[in-house]
């Protein structure tokens, strides 16, 4: 059993956990996850490492309130526990050599993309942020983007808070008005990292995007992650628990992404919709 340390409200829909594991927490790089189960008969969902303290042996975890176990997840409060924290899994974010880059986070893919922006700026890198959100009340990790960037553009789509518009648009701005970078990772919705990756495509500047599919034991054997590439004109089949989750965006299907993510859609809602009116009994 993990206990859980601290727990915050980031906004109506994320929420942050600080869980003992020491052992993942001394392993875990940026861009690696944990899988959890909130009790025994419950489902492993994987989450993206936020940050470790390995003074206090505690993992960071952001997670979004979207489904049954994340909705379970939520109702515990300080000092319950969780029954399995496994991790840490996946390949960490690739950062030798890279002394310019762009960090692309969209909605509680800044909850991810924040530990990179944070590795690359105790590295010495000169980091360039770009986070976007629905709407002002949607917004997360800004200060802490704002720590570890030598500049932050903060994005709305609806105009309520930074620029108004979506992530694409400063980074073209930026791409049209000569500025290049080592590397561009973006990290959020497979559509929003579909039009970064479409947008610096003319400037042949390389993109790595974290992609987070249907995922079970994390280990390669079950194959529910698995995404096809394009390389050198064939398809290849990878799979992000153990090959990735980050991966080159010039040769991901996202379309193919997309499609197998809303494969079971409607069972979630389900499953989220039970899971609602069981705690509003209790």
């Amino acid at each position: 059993m993990y206990k859980i340390a601290r727990k915050k409200v980031l906004n109506p829909t994320v929420t942050q956990m600080e869980i003992v594991a020491p052992l993942v927490a001394a392993k875990a790089k940026p861009g690696q996850f944990i899988i959890l189960r909130v009790d025994e008969k419950g489902e492993r969902i994987p989450l993206t490492v936020a940050g470790c303290n390995t003074e206090d042996g505690t993992v960071k975890i952001i997670f979004q309130v979207v489904g049954a176990t994340t909705e379970k997840l939520n109702h515990k409060e300080e000092g319950e526990y969780i029954q399995d924290f496994v991790g840490p899994l996946g390949v960490a974010t690739h950062t030798e050599g890279i002394k310019k880059v762009c960090i692309i986070g969209g909605g509680v893919g800044c909850a991810i993309a924040m530990p990179v922006a944070q590795e690359f700026h105790r590295l010495g890198a000169d980091v360039t942020s770009i986070i976007g959100f629905r709407n002002k009340d949607l917004l997360i990790c800004e200060e802490e983007f704002k720590e570890a960037s030598n500049k932050l553009v903060v994005m709305s789509d609806d105009g309520s808070y930074g620029r108004h518009g979506n992530v694409t648009v400063p980074l073209k701005e930026m791409l049209e008005e000569g500025e290049t970078f080592d590397l561009i990772i973006t990290i959020g919705p497979v559509i929003m990292m579909k039009f970064v990756v479409e947008t610096a495509r003319p400037y042949n500047i390389p993109v790595t995007v974290s992609m987070n599919p249907i995922m079970i034991d994390g280990t390669g054997m079950c194959g529910g992650c698995r995404l096809t590439l394009n390389q050198d004109g064939k398809k290849v089949t990878k799979f992000a628990c153990v090959d990735g989750p980050d991966f080159n965006g010039y040769e991901v299907d996202f379309d193919e992404a997309m499609s197998r993510g809303r494969m079971y859609f409607d069972y979630e809602r389900h499953a989220y919709s039970d899971a609602c009116n069981l705690f509003k009994k209790a």
